[in-house]
């Protein structure tokens, strides 16, 4: 009984059993009680870790009797503080080495989800298809191949010679019609597999301990999202003609060519309404999309929750700002965060969990829209404490990396004038920057480097001054739509600016905020009734 309970590992300090933490640099067990004791010793460093992670810290390369607690993200390499305090990284972006491990560890939660529950099994309902697919064109075959026969019978041997050529014709199309089916089986397989072995290293990755092999994880995600491009056959046919023996090789037909087209997604007249979300807010300006079945909502009048429903309408969380201020604008990062504005205080947030972390503080702007990129930089319109400038600022982590403010003449690419001047923005899938002007009357798009592209004023048939818009999103078509509230209708334009739809008899009232899913569908925040709605807009 004595020895078993000398096995038991005890706290260094105290002797409380089964410690949860330990000092990687003095190599000792501690319980929570004796954390704070033992870091009050500052004759010597500490970097205490939890106790399933002893030992896992790795070495410093360069300095080998320093332990890494400390990770670069401009290199996505591990090192000491000496390291940290003079060469290479002293100027670069740098985090705790344990934090960053948790993101990441949440990162690849997010990336194995969702390649689990939402990529994968398209690419396993696209192979399924694959043997239906080469099925009829066997079938399809065959039945030309039988009326081709039925001819040659009646113009007898005089018209073998063509019959045989044109076969051979049935032949080459289908050949190659197989070689496009098995062009995109494999394209589907090889990624299927790639699939496959990404959620087994991701699997492995969230049991390891193994710090560094964590940190060094680098999100594929994105590559996965569309499938190979599909296609579209238009099949050949056999056209018959009376037998005319002076004319023999007319009468006998034609085979049509076949004609692959690859199928892009088609807009609907008129989109349909999936799924009514009644939520708490009685004005509901923002929603933002954490997955296909969650969505952030916020409301910039007077109430300071953020919340978060899923399709059920059901509320999964809700979260008071730092400050307990409203919030202008949310918006959902690649990572499972929700980052929000709050012009009061001149700050931006992020939201994990129940926990909130200040990011970023202003001095003489205020914060008011934000999105998150493909990158996960962040774009924030903000506005000079005057009320009298307006820009656009892009941020990587705690970094400023991009100012668009003017265009090539030196004239304000966006309008000024203060809180009721919405200026919802995003991030096309050609790098292109998205606002939608309200006081502007207009949807203005710029270039990544921030060069003027065009200006959107609303359709030719639409007179400008009735354009209103408000809410901003695009999809993976790289379409951009903006919510037109005061006319209770949705605009869509293409990436270059031209005009493709206007829904505006679909059941929607004073539409605000707009988000898509990873399947494009469209999720509208109605700020009178204070619904979001799930909208489908593509066949």
């Amino acid at each position: 009984m004595d020895e078993c309970l000398q096995d038991v590992i005890r706290c260094d300090l105290c002797e409380t059993p089964v410690p949860p933490k330990h000092c990687e640099l003095c190599h000792i067990h501690l319980c929570e009680a004796c954390v704070e004791k033992h870091l009050s010793d500052q004759s010597k460093d500490h970097y205490i870790v939890p106790f399933k992670l002893r030992g896992s810290i790795p070495k410093c390369l360069n300095h080998s009797f320093k332990t890494c607690t400390i990770f670069c993200k401009d290199c996505n390499v591990s090192i000491c503080t000496i390291c940290s305090s003079w060469g290479e990284h002293v100027k670069h972006k740098k985090e705790d080495l344990l934090k960053v491990m948790a993101e990441k560890k949440e990162l690849i939660r997010k990336d194995l989800q969702e390649l689990e529950k939402s990529i994968y099994p398209k690419y396993q309902e696209a192979a399924t298809n694959i043997p239906v697919q080469r099925s009829d064109v066997n079938k399809h075959s065959q039945k030309l191949t039988t009326a081709l026969d039925k001819q040659g019978e009646a113009l007898h041997i005089e018209i073998d010679t063509i019959i045989q050529g044109m076969k051979s014709e049935i032949d080459v199309m289908d050949a190659q019609h197989i070689a496009a089916i098995d062009e995109q089986e494999v394209a589907i397989n090889k990624t299927s597999t790639e699939i496959t072995q990404v959620i087994q290293d991701l699997k492995k990755l969230l049991d390891t301990s193994d710090v560094c092999l964590v940190s060094e994880y680098t999100s594929r995600t994105e590559e996965f999202r569309s499938l190979p491009a599909q296609f579209q056959v238009t099949l050949p046919t056999f056209t018959p003609q009376e037998i005319n023996r002076e004319q023999i090789h007319q009468q006998i037909g034609s085979l049509s060519e076949l004609v692959i087209t690859y199928l892009v997604p088609t807009l609907l007249d008129e989109p349909r309404i999936l799924t009514d979300i009644q939520t708490e807010y009685r004005s509901l300006h923002s929603v933002s999309c954490l997955s296909d079945s969650e969505l952030w909502t916020c409301s910039r009048y007077n109430d300071k929750i953020l919340r978060l429903y899923n399709l059920q309408g059901e509320l999964l969380s809700s979260v008071q700002t730092k400050s307990g201020n409203a919030t202008d604008d949310i918006a959902a990062t690649r990572s499972g965060g929700l980052v929000y504005t709050d012009d009061r205080d001149r700050s931006i947030n992020l939201v994990r969990g129940t926990q909130i972390q200040t990011l970023i503080t202003l001095r003489g702007w205020r914060p008011r829209y934000l999105c998150s990129t493909a990158s996960g930089d962040l774009l924030v319109i903000m506005e000079s404490d005057d009320e009298k400038q307006t820009k656009v600022v892009r941020y990587s982590g705690f970094t400023k990396k991009q100012t668009i403010q003017y265009d090539d003449q030196g004239n304000p690419l966006y309008s000024s004038g203060g809180l009721y001047y919405t200026k919802y923005l995003s991030e096309n899938r050609n790098s292109n920057i998205c606002v939608a002007d309200r006081a502007a009357r207009a949807v203005v798009v710029v270039s990544a480097a921030g060069k003027l592209r065009f200006r959107y004023t609303g359709p030719p048939s639409t007179p400008g001054e009735s354009f209103l818009p408000v809410g901003i999103t695009t999809d993976s078509q790289a379409n951009i739509l903006t919510s037109d509230y005061d006319n209770h209708r949705i605009h869509i334009i293409d990436q270059d600016g031209l005009f493709l739809r206007l829904f505006h008899n679909c059941g929607l009232q004073r539409p605000w905020g707009l988000c898509v899913d990873s399947r494009d569908n469209l999720f509208v925040a109605e700020i009178d009734t204070g619904k979001v709605k799930k909208l489908q807009y593509y066949k």
